[in-house]
C-alpha cells in the first residue's frame, strides 16, 4: 500500500474513534468486493449539469420552471435531497468526482489547473474491470487542452467552457466544426454511444456545458415564461435587517461581478438572468427525456444505473450574491437524481448527506469493481437499495482562494442536518453560524449569540475533527473553547 493510502487508512481508523461527531457513516471499502454483485456487470451513466442549483426542477417546488423528464427520473428513482459538493467550483468539483477526493488532495483547487492527479480515478478504473467507458462533453480541468484524457475509449469533448452555438469538438483527438446547440449536440454523440453493439457493459459520462452563464436557451425556447414575473429572495435587498451579522466580504461582494450591484458588470438584470438560466435548463431536461427514451428501446432502462448530479450549486441574488463558490446553501446544494428500477424503489427519497465523492464509490460497487483506499467518500448504494446504515452526520467544506476572483475568501466549513458553521481562512472577519432548522436562508448569524456558545464551540470541533480526518493538515487549528 503507498504512503498516502496508509494515511488515509489510518485516518479512517483514527476517526471512527472520534467523539466529536457521534455516528459517522461507512466508510471506503479499500479493496473490498462490493454488497451488490450484478448478474452481468450493471450498465452506469453519469449526467453532470453545470452550475444547477438544487431547486432547479419542478420536482424540488420551483415555481415556474417545469422539468418533466428531471421529475420522471425522481419519480421512477430515488431523489437525494440533501446532496452537496465539497468544493462550489467547477473544476475541483469535476476532480472531486472523478476521484472520490477532497480538492485539497488531488490538488485541482481552482478552474485552470490541469487534472494531473496520481489517483486511479472511476473511469479508469472501470476500464480496467471490462467496461466501454465513453466522455461526452465539458471536462474543464484546465482551460488549455480539449485531448482525450485516460480512462475513455470514446471522446467527444471542447476546451474551457466551450461555446453554445456551433462548438469546434475534439472527437477522439481530431478537431471538427459542429453546427448547432450544444445540449443537442452532445446529446445527439451520447445516444450514439449508447446504441453501438458491444459485448461489454458500458459506462457514459455526459457532461453539459449547461447551464454556465453566459446562458443561452436553444432557439426553440427563447421565449419561454415570457409572462413569469420574477421574485427576488427575501435576503438579497441591502437592509439593516439582511445586512446585520454579514461578514464584510460578503457586504463588499455585492458591488463586484458577482454581486447584485453590478452583476457581470451591468451587462443583464437579476430577473433577466434568472429566465434566460431557466430557459437554458429546458433543453437539458430535454437532453434526459432523450436517453431514458432510448434506454427503454434498447430494453436498458430497468437495469442501467443512472445518476445525474451538478458540478455546484448557483446563487441568484441570496444575500446580495452572484455565482457560486461560498458556503451558503444555494452554492454547495445540488440536485442528485438516480434511477434503476431493478436496484433503486420507485418514489424514494432520502434525506441523508450525500457528497459529490461519494459518486465514485457507487459506480465501482455498482460495477462490482474494487474501491482504493484513495477514495474518501462512500457508497450510496447501500441508501439507494433502500437500507437504513449508519451514515455521516457531517460534511466538511474547502474553497481555496482565486487569484482572478479575490472577492471571495478561503472557507472552511462544517454543515450537520441542522446547523452550518463557516470560518473564513487568511481574513480577519466575521465567521458564520446558522441554524437550518430555524433559519432556512441563513438569514441571522449566530455567531456571536451567547445562547449559542455551545453550538458554535460543538459545530468548530467538528470541523477540526473532520479536517484532521480528510488530511487537511495545512489549515490552522483553532483554539477550544
Amino acid at each position: 500500500m503507498s504512503r498516502r493510502g496508509q494515511s488515509n487508512l489510518t485516518s479512517r481508523r483514527k476517526f471512527l474513534k472520534s467523539a466529536a461527531l457521534g455516528a459517522t457513516w461507512p466508510l471506503a471499502r479499500g479493496l473490498s468486493l462490493p454488497a451488490y454483485p450484478p448478474a452481468d456487470k450493471r450498465n452506469l451513466i453519469l449526467i453532470l449539469i453545470d452550475d444547477m442549483r438544487f431547486d432547479s426542477m419542478s420536482r424540488m417546488g420551483h415555481p415556474f420552471l417545469k422539468t418533466p423528464n428531471l421529475d420522471r427520473m425522481a419519480a421512477d428513482g430515488m431523489l437525494l435531497r440533501n446532496a452537496f459538493v465539497t468544493t462550489s467550483l467547477c473544476s475541483p468539483s469535476r476532480a472531486s468526482t472523478l476521484t472520490g477526493q477532497y480538492a485539497h488532495l488531488h490538488g485541482v483547487q481552482d478552474n485552470a489547473t490541469l487534472f494531473t492527479s496520481s489517483a486511479p480515478t472511476f473511469p479508469t478504473l472501470l476500464r480496467a474491470a471490462g467496461y466501454e467507458t465513453a466522455f461526452v462533453g465539458k471536462w474543464h480541468m484546465g482551460h488549455s487542452s480539449d485531448e482525450p484524457r485516460p480512462g475513455f475509449d470514446r471522446w467527444v469533448s471542447f476546451r474551457g467552457q466551450g461555446v453554445y452555438y456551433n462548438p469546434v469538438l475534439n472527437i477522439d483527438g481530431k478537431r471538427v466544426e459542429r453546427q448547432g446547440y450544444i445540449t443537442d449536440l452532445l446529446t445527439d454523440y451520447a445516444l450514439e454511444f449508447l446504441r453501438k453493439d458491444r459485448s461489454k457493459p458500458f459506462f457514459l459520462y455526459l457532461s453539459h456545458k449547461a447551464v454556465h452563464a453566459d446562458f443561452q436557451p436553444a432557439e426553440r425556447h427563447r421565449n419561454a415564461f415570457a409572462d413569469v414575473k420574477i421574485v427576488r429572495p427575501k435576503s438579497m435587498a441591502a437592509t439593516p435587517e439582511n445586512l446585520e451579522g454579514k461578514p464584510l466580504w460578503v457586504k463588499r461582494q455585492r458591488h463586484s461581478w458577482h454581486g447584485v450591484d453590478y452583476l457581470y458588470h451591468d451587462r443583464t438584470s437579476l430577473e433577466q438572468f434568472i429566465l434566460d438560466y431557466c430557459r437554458t435548463l429546458l433543453a437539458v431536461d430535454e437532453s434526459v427525456g432523450r436517453l431514458l427514451a432510448t434506454l427503454k428501446e434498447l430494453g436498458l432502462l430497468e437495469s442501467t444505473l443512472v445518476i445525474l448530479t451538478s458540478d455546484n450549486g448557483f446563487l441568484m441574488g441570496e444575500h446580495g450574491l452572484i455565482d457560486k463558490r461560498c458556503m451558503y446553501e444555494e452554492s454547495i446544494r445540488v440536485p442528485l437524481l438516480a434511477h434503476c428500477p431493478q436496484l433503486i424503489r420507485r418514489g424514494s427519497v432520502t434525506q441523508r448527506i450525500a457528497l459529490n465523492i461519494d459518486i465514485a464509490p457507487t459506480l465501482l460497487e455498482a460495477a462490482g469493481a474494487p474501491i482504493p483506499n484513495s477514495i474518501q467518500g462512500a457508497s450510496l448504494l447501500p441508501l439507494l437499495h433502500g437500507e437504513n446504515p449508519t451514515w455521516r452526520q457531517a460534511m466538511l467544506y474547502e474553497y481555496f482562494w482565486e487569484a482572478a476572483y479575490p472577492q471571495t475568501p478561503t472557507v472552511f466549513g462544517v454543515r450537520t442536518e441542522r446547523y452550518k458553521y463557516m470560518h473564513y481562512h487568511g481574513i480577519f472577519d466575521l465567521d458564520e453560524l446558522y441554524d437550518l432548522e430555524k433559519d432556512p436562508h441563513e438569514m441571522r448569524n449566530l455567531i456571536d449569540d451567547a445562547a449559542s456558545f455551545e453550538i458554535r464551540k460543538e459545530m468548530r470541533n467538528r470541523l477540526d475533527t473532520l479536517l484532521d480526518h480528510y488530511g487537511a493538515t495545512m489549515v490552522p487549528r483553532f483554539r477550544r473553547g
